[in-house]
């Protein structure tokens, strides 16, 4: 998973450079025993493993070229964090998570931000009821398993900052009260990353709460053919269920994914390579901001999940920095004078990943 965005491959941990990320179930040991003996008892979290895996086959069915961005989307999901998707308009944002709210069977919600948009159009308000002579409290939009927040950045930071309880606490707090949110509940906000007129930026608190940054790049030419053709077969992606999409995987398959990530092992020397790497990025000379502690912590999870997704049983290095640019690049803040120089987050995050030693 370079600086580029792409995802980590699914023959080379150690080089994810380009590729898909395919979520495989863990292998079964092959048993000594006669044919006839009992049966070797699955890896603990196997069938949920599969499950999500059957999710990636399910979204395509209706988007094509995106595989890695989805393998993104299942380590928040995994993670219990929430995801920023960075791409050009017409790239399928909106129908990618669409169809992976289909395929998970939770509730989705679409909120369009929009400059006159207003903190309670997105928590929900206290409405008055001239029936009772009392308030009552009417949920908004973020009441749901997995929102999705179109063009986050063209809402004005009072109603951006509407999310940060949300994203952080899981919950809203409405006059004084607060009202917890839905589990599983994840905010995927998208931005266009060519467009500026009419937006504002995103606070860097704001940013910090993201786990995942993912790109959304155009796809590859066959795949680009694939969708041309499927278009001119009649698909209409505003209808799943003609498309073929199911449901895939559960809530309950998420708590026991969950469940099974927490024995893959993390040890002090990978833990001690996680820290370095963010430290560095704080004394690194074209950096005004580094990654904060909850940045060290966000990039053990993502690569805890992603060592399990590949069935692994511990987190190795090639897990961290296969997930680093997705985790880290977002929450770093670069000097005005290097971005007037060309330098990216993304360049200096891989000078250094190659500079911090790595353990053997």
């Amino acid at each position: 998973m370079p600086a580029s965005g792409a995802a980590p491959t699914e023959a080379a941990p150690a080089a994810p450079a380009s590729g898909t990320a395919p979520i495989q179930a863990s292998a079964t040991p092959a048993s000594a025993t006669p044919a006839a003996a009992t049966p070797p008892i699955a890896a603990p979290g196997a069938d949920a493993r599969q499950a999500l895996g059957n999710v990636r086959t399910e979204v395509g069915r209706a988007v094509v070229g995106q595989d890695q961005v989805v393998t993104g989307l299942i380590i928040a999901l995994l993670c219990r964090g929430h995801v920023l998707l960075e791409g050009v308009p017409g790239v399928a944002k909106t129908l990618l998570v669409r169809t992976l709210s289909r395929t998970l069977d939770v509730d989705f919600s679409r909120v369009q931000f929009t400059p006159d948009l207003m903190p309670g159009d997105v928590t929900g308000s206290l409405i008055y009821d001239a029936r009772t002579a009392a308030f009552s409290f009417r949920e908004g939009p973020i009441f749901t398993n997995l929102m999705l927040a179109d063009e986050i950045n063209r809402t004005p930071p009072k109603t951006q900052s509407a999310l940060l309880e949300a994203m952080e606490e899981r919950q809203v707090t409405v006059d004084g009260e607060p009202r917890t949110l839905p589990d599983p509940f994840l905010v995927i906000a998208t931005q266009n990353p060519i467009e500026y007129s009419g937006t504002y930026p995103l606070p860097e608190a704001q940013l910090d709460r993201f786990l995942l940054k993912l790109p959304v790049g155009l796809p590859e030419r066959d795949a680009e053919i694939d969708i041309v053709r499927r278009h001119a077969g009649g698909f209409d992606p505003r209808d799943l269920a003609a498309a073929g999409v199911n449901a895939a995987a559960s809530v309950a398959d998420l708590e026991s994914a969950r469940e099974a990530m927490r024995e893959v092992t993390l040890s002090d020397e990978v833990a001690g390579y996680i820290v370095d790497v963010c430290r560095a990025t704080r004394e690194a000379a074209s950096v005004a901001v580094g990654v904060s502690p909850r940045g060290a912590t966000a990039l053990m999870k993502t690569a805890r999940a992603w060592a399990w997704m590949r069935g692994g049983t511990f987190v190795t290095p090639d897990d961290v920095k296969a997930l680093a640019p997705w985790t880290l690049g977002h929450r770093m803040q670069l000097r005005a004078e290097a971005e007037l120089e060309g330098v990216t987050a993304e360049t200096v995050l891989g000078t250094v990943l190659a500079a911090v030693p790595v353990p053997r």
